[in-house]
């Protein structure tokens, strides 16, 4: 072996991996395959220094380039209906049965549960769907592994066949014939078992078959070395769980390279050799420790063999594979790992939360005994001593049911293999399941809509998916792999807008995701139905076995009397005229969880991290460190999940996922005085700067003497009783919230804390944490600082003044008078930070008294220290738009008129569109008066906060009942108006303020009717291919036949965001199974089971839906350029966040970037993606007959088909409309016996239609209509029109141009 020093080998090492092990080449947008669209300045790498510097130029620059050059598409096929099948759908779409089976055979190879079972169902598999790409690399490691260890350690005598199997899987992967490649654990696999059971390479041979003889090292040697997979990756593979199986393949593959004559390899295995024997936590700058040798010799042949005597020469440091994986990890990231103190905080956090929570109860309940405080009483009024009895039940329940189950499912039919549960409960310990079940349904308590429980359904998948995440975050743990430091850039390092710096990110999200996922064992999602039953059979445990002990005093004996009750139950209920399975928590425990701590119910995925966030490097790793999270949130859509994991793959999402890391990588810590306050009102138990009271301080309604006789009386009492009950029932609810919050806080009160993100489905970020959040309420935000801090400056000062004046709720006067009203308030600012409770409490007055009590305090210590200009400030200053969805619509459409009632154009003072719409429907209602009782009993009372939720959520799709359910809730809360007059006045005032809002925004209405006509036409439409299965019949169960174009209509609306995010639109109709569970009968979908769409929900939608992905590209691009100019920076959506001093530089960030987005033809280019992406599909004619989409798609005429004779009339019948060609229009194409015709052929037929419609209509005295669906022609049942040919037009363009808003007034 070559003698190297520890540093020659650190350096000789570093310089192989980086010049012999290049990176993945990365794709150019998209790397699947050459695009038109593809932007022309990221076609290729950088040539040299020159050209990279050359495009990372100024960062709004750079960004204003590249957002006019169109994002790269993520295509993929239409989903097929549950019926039908196809290779290229199985690729994207994986079916139930087939994720079932992978799930049973994930869990049978853990700990060797049921290997057997695993093959039988794995060469079914393999025969059954053959190179399915779903069958990858890793599933076939873990297979060909279990083979190796059954061999080796559960049935060593029938070793010959195991491993004979072992050699015959190993040659399929080696020859691809199953479309899978080796990689480096293939081969470390494969040389591990030529070390153990070849005749030279161990005492443990088996034969000298045909299949070890032909894979000798020398030959594995040789293919390792063709397919170009680094010599140092396959001896430092998860394969090896022994150094000194490391060292035997080390000195296999020595020999190996001496008869290849490869003497950079064998340079390569002596510089791993070294680097195993290397402590990778030694400092540089410090003298190095002399570590234990142990003594060796060197024999003939030139093989080390220990030896015993003491005082030999020669001596090496023991080889150690866990150093050496370390070591390799920093050069193959091409970074180091996190700080070893955080990493090791983090890492006991999400590793050993479960043991340690059951510690915590165990300890607390062992002092009560210890004390003699065991007494029921004192029990009763313990949670966490409740928690720990359950538990100690359901572990010795579990392990003796387990057991059980086992065995009667080993004497089953080998056919009903499928649904066992004894693999998957074999998971994890019976301790662990317990405690993850208590905590799951404690944390779901309240939640659904169900008071004091939750739905069963929920509460089964919940558990069955805690199940799944903790056996995931076991597997991650037990491989040790390296994380990623996260490649933010900053000041000086250039844009994230150009192509080097686009291709840079790329090539080392790429480098880390394959060295993590090479490092991962493999593992199968489970279905609905897997997580349901394992639920079911878990829950209903709980259920059986836990109970608490209730007392009260006897009505007849004046005795106390004990009674042990269940601490769970199961029951039916109705909601909304279904009946409805929940499981509910015992009364006395949903008290106790508004009053007693919760630290044990919350799971680490539930909290802020120690470190910064692990980058994001696919689409579902990233985040924490061990605990599985995607990087979008969406409700059972696999089409999504196969368009993001698609983008992920083709490099299209580079700056979303790195805008995440930016997020995430913002560190916070617990404002402690705040925190302070808050404990002591909690404790005190008081209502306070809305923190709910321990106990509901509002008095029962009285019940009216005449309650019983008056009909009248009784329904506004039980009206009145019924609300109060809710609100009692919210009061509990938000305790409990608030308690979480005060817990986490409590744990975290002196650590730096970071909030890994995610996005829903529409691009919006959301930090994963649920509970203690800067995305929460008042109290959350109040509680969380900044942890780094900076000078305010004379700038900083004047924004600290202003923001204060904010949160109190003077926030629509000029800048000027916002900071005059903070300097008159001074002595109440004052008083607020010195005396909160005791004092007049000024803040508590406040909109959002939290963060308004923090602001008094930051000012007060500004303002007294010694020069407050260089007063370090911690605090977050906000940056709010206005009315942001109407922002977009506005810049979007070029409405001047309501460009001014955002504040997008110049003006003296800021506007306040909220305000005006309240005057407005003042107005509106005062001409009213007189005429309705309720424009009378709602004069005077239309503030801007009883329309303003209403005027924010128009632009996102909100409907009539969605804007009456939020002045309702805005009127009770005024508590002027009686609560039997609510509901009608809510429906009333509804009506006024869209009316209003209708008349001031008319640009927006008009984006609105383009974006719902379009999804309209998609969701109707199906592609070109499927057309002839479209117009067969198939005949239902009851014997009626039906066309199976309503199933063939599977088309989602989907678009790309300026950041190259794919969005998909869920909307589907909603198909449920029956499962019988033991606990109840569940009704559950199958996310695998694809359905029609629905037409409605995707054209509805649509138009918020397609606001929120501008708003959240505008929020990503406005993070990235923040990064780069070194400010901090957080969101809450429309919301941006930095530190004072900071906040006129992140001002012209917001401004510059929202000028860059609306100026690169965002309409334009959703008008092009769409005619490519859909080019093909066709839109059946008898899907556009509605008089609502005839009209919004222009194809209506004059009303003069109504008043022709009857001759004409008829001979307009018989005419054969589709045979006209239009001029410049092609004839109609027969194919299949289906027309496809043209606009103007499709507008002919319609109008021949309506006409006939209308004329019967008018002959019966019968409204205008377009005539019921149902009522088809028989000549339109084989007609479809190209989706491309009827598509609207694009709404004109007003005069407004975004630019403008560069400049609009700041502080």
């Amino acid at each position: 072996m070559i003698p190297l020093t520890r540093r020659t080998a650190r350096k000789n090492l570093e310089t192989t991996l980086l010049s012999a092990r290049t990176h993945p080449r990365p794709p150019q947008r998209p790397p699947a395959r050459p695009h038109p669209n593809t932007p022309a300045f990221l076609a290729g790498a950088p040539k040299d220094a020159s050209d990279a510097a050359e495009h990372d130029g100024a960062g709004a620059g750079g960004m204003h380039d590249f957002l006019r050059t169109p994002a790269p598409y993520t295509l993929l096929p239409t989903p097929l209906p549950n019926d039908c099948t196809s290779a290229e759908n199985e690729l994207f779409f994986m079916d139930s049965p087939t994720q079932d089976l992978l799930s049973v055979v994930d869990a049978c190879l853990h700990n060797l549960y049921d290997v057997r079972r695993a093959k039988q169902i794995f060469d079914d598999l393999r025969v059954r769907k053959p190179g399915d790409p779903k069958f990858d690399t890793r599933l076939y490691n873990s297979i060909l592994r279990a083979y190796m260890d059954m061999a080796d350690i559960l049935e060593p005598s029938r070793r010959a066949i195991w491993m004979d199997d072992a050699w015959l899987l190993f040659q399929v992967i080696e020859s691809g014939e199953e479309n899978v490649q080796p990689n480096a654990g293939s081969y470390a696999l494969a040389l591990l078992m030529w070390s153990k059971f070849s005749r030279e390479g161990s005492p443990q041979y088996i034969t000298d078959s045909a299949d070890l003889t032909s894979h000798t090292p020398t030959s594995l040697l040789r293919n390792i070395i063709d397919r170009q997979i680094p010599i140092t990756a396959v001896v430092s593979d998860r394969a090896f769980t022994s150094s000194k199986d490391v060292e035997q393949v080390i000195q296999l593959l020595s020999k190996a390279a001496v008869e290849l004559d490869l003497p950079s390899v064998l340079q390569e295995l002596g510089q791993a050799e070294a680097l195993g024997a290397l402590d990778a936590l030694q400092t540089p700058e410090l003298p190095e420790v002399v570590p234990v040798r142990t003594p060796a010799k060197i024999t003939t042949n030139g093989v080390k063999d220990p030896i015993s005597e003491p005082g030999n020469e020669e001596n090496e440091v023991p080889f150690k594979i866990e150093n050496l994986r370390r070591h390799l990890a920093q050069f193959t990231l091409a970074r180091r790992v996190l700080p070893e103190d955080a990493a090791a905080r983090q890492k006991l956090l999400e590793e050993s939360v479960y043991d340690d929570a059951v510690e915590r109860l165990r300890v607390q309940a062992e002092k009560l005994d210890e004390l003699g405080l065991n007494n029921s009483e004192l029990k009763q009024t313990d949670l966490q001593h409740w928690m720990w009895d359950w538990h100690t039940k359901l572990t010795a329940r579990l392990k003796k049911d387990i057991i059980q189950l086992v065995k009667q499912e080993e004497l089953s039919p080998p056919k009903a293999s499928v649904y066992r549960l004894g693999p998957f409960l074999s998971l994890l310990k019976p301790e662990k399941l317990s405690l993850l079940t208590i905590l799951e349904l404690m944390r779901l308590h309240g939640s659904g809509g169900v008071s004091e429980g939750m739905k069963t359904a929920r509460g089964l998948l919940a558990v069955g998916k805690a199940v799944e995440l903790e056996y995931k975050a076991f597997v991650c743990r037990k491989n040790k792999i390296s994380v990623p430091m996260t490649s933010a850039r900053g000041p000086g390092q250039g844009s994230y807008f150009s192509r080097f710096s686009y291709n840079d990110l790329h090539a080392r999200r790429l480098t880390a995701f394959k060295y993590m996922e090479d490092a991962e064992e493999w593992t199968s999602d489970w279905t609905q139905n897997t997580k349901v039953k394992v639920g079911s059979f878990l829950v209903d445990r709980l259920i059986d076995c836990a109970t608490v002990t209730r007392t009260a005093v006897s009505k007849v004996t004046g005795e106390e009397v004990s009674e042990e009750h269940p601490a769970f139950f199961h029951s039916y209920e109705y909601m909304r005229g279904h009946k409805l399975g929940v499981i509910k928590l015992n009364p006395i425990i949903a008290q106790r969880m508004a009053k007693d701590g919760l630290r044990e119910t919350l799971h680490p995925r539930h909290m802020p991290m120690l470190t910064k966030p692990k980058p994001w490097v696919s689409h579902d790793n990233g985040g924490y460190m061990y605990n599985k999270a995607p990087v979008m949130r969406f409700k059972e859509s696999k089409e999504q999940l196969a368009y993001i994991k698609q983008a992920c793959g083709e490099g299209n999402i580079e700056l979303v996922l790195a805008g995440l890391d930016v997020l995430g990588a913002t560190p916070w810590k617990i404002n402690r005085r705040i925190f302070d306050v808050v404990l002591e009102v909690w404790n005190s138990g008081e209502r306070m700067g809305k923190l709910p009271p321990a106990m509901y301080d509002l008095p029962e309604p009285p019940r009216p003497e005449g309650a019983d006789t008056d009909p009248q009386a009784r329904s506004v009492y039980l009206q009145r009783h019924r609300a109060w009950l809710q609100e009692r029932a919210n009061n509990h609810s938000d305790r409990c919230s608030v308690n979480y919050k005060i817990e986490i806080a409590r744990a975290f009160i002196d650590d730096t804390i970071y909030m890994p993100h995610n996005l829903d489905f529409r691009g919006r970020a959301y930090p994963i944490p649920p509970h203690l959040n800067h995305i929460g309420d008042d109290l959350s935000r109040g509680l969380l600082l900044f942890a780094d801090k900076k000078p305010l400056g004379v700038r900083g000062l004047r924004w600290l003044k202003i923001h204060l004046a904010n949160l109190y709720g003077y926030d629509k006067a000029t800048f000027d008078e916002r900071v005059a009203f903070v300097e008159q308030h001074l002595d109440d600012i004052f008083d607020s930070a010195e005396n909160p409770l005791s004092g007049r409490r000024w803040w508590g007055k406040a909109d959002d008294p939290w963060q308004c009590l923090a602001t008094c305090m930051e000012l007060k210590a500004a303002l007294e220290s010694p020069d407050p200009l260089a007063y370090e400030c911690a605090l977050p200053v906000h940056q709010d738009g206005t009315c942001n969805g109407l922002q977009h619509y506005a810049a979007l459409g070029g409405d001047s008129q309501g460009a001014k009632q955002v504040n997008l154009d110049v003006a003296e003072r800021p506007s306040d569109v909220y305000t005006y719409v309240a005057n407005m429907v003042e107005d509106a209602i005062n001409e009213d008066i007189g005429k309705d009782k309720y424009a009378a009993l709602l004069a005077g009372k239309i503030s801007r906060k009883v329309v303003k939720q209403t005027v924010m959520t128009t632009v996102y799709g909100v409907t009539f009942i969605g804007a009456r359910e939020q002045i309702h809730k805005q009127l009770r809360d005024r508590g002027d108006i009686s609560e039997e007059e609510q509901y009608i006045a809510s429906i009333y005032l509804a009506k006024k303020v869209l009316q209003c809002i209708g008349d001031l925004f008319k640009g927006a209405q008009a984006i609105q009717d383009y974006l719902t006509s379009c999804a309209r036409l998609i969701a109707k439409s199906v592609p070109g291919t499927r057309l002839t299965e479209a117009m067969k019949v198939e005949r239902k169960k009851s014997g009626k036949t039906a066309s199976r174009l309503r199933k063939e209509q599977m088309t989602s609306v989907v678009w790309t965001t300026p950041l190259g995010l794919p969005i998909v639109q869920p909307y589907r109709k909603v198909k449920r199974r029956q499962i019988e569970t033991g606990l109840q009968s569940v009704y559950i979908s199958d996310p695998n089971v694809q359905s029609e769409v629905n037409t409605q929900k995707q054209a509805s939608a649509f138009p918020p839906n397609f606001i929120h992905s501008l708003d959240a590209t505008h929020m990503l691009l406005t993070a990235l350029e923040c990064q780069t100019q070194g400010l901090t920076f957080a969101s809450v959506h429309d919301s941006y966040w930095t530190h004072p001093c900071d906040i006129d530089q992140m001002s012209e960030i917001i401004r510059n970037t929202f000028i860059s987005l609306h100026s690169s033809d965002v309409l334009g280019r959703l008008d092009a993606e769409f005619r490519e992406r859909y080019a093909g599909y066709k839109v059946p004619v008898v899907s556009l007959r509605t008089e609502s989409l005839m009209r919004s798609l222009g194809l209506t005429e004059n009303d003069t088909l109504v008043t022709t004779s009857e001759e004409e009339a008829a001979a307009l019948e018989s005419a054969d409309v589709s045979s006209v060609v239009v001029e410049g229009e092609t004839a109609p194409v027969a194919e299949n016996g289906v027309v496809t015709i043209s606009r103007e052929q499709v507008k002919a037929e319609l109008n021949k239609k309506r006409g006939s419609t209308r004329r019967a209509k008018a002959a019966a005295g019968a409204e205008d209509g377009a005539g019921a669906e149902g009522d088809v022609p028989a000549n339109f049942q084989t007609k479809f029109v190209n989706l491309t040919d009827m598509l609207p037009r694009l709404p004109k363009k007003g005069e407004f141009d975004a630019s403008v808003s560069a400049g609009a007034p700041s502080a």
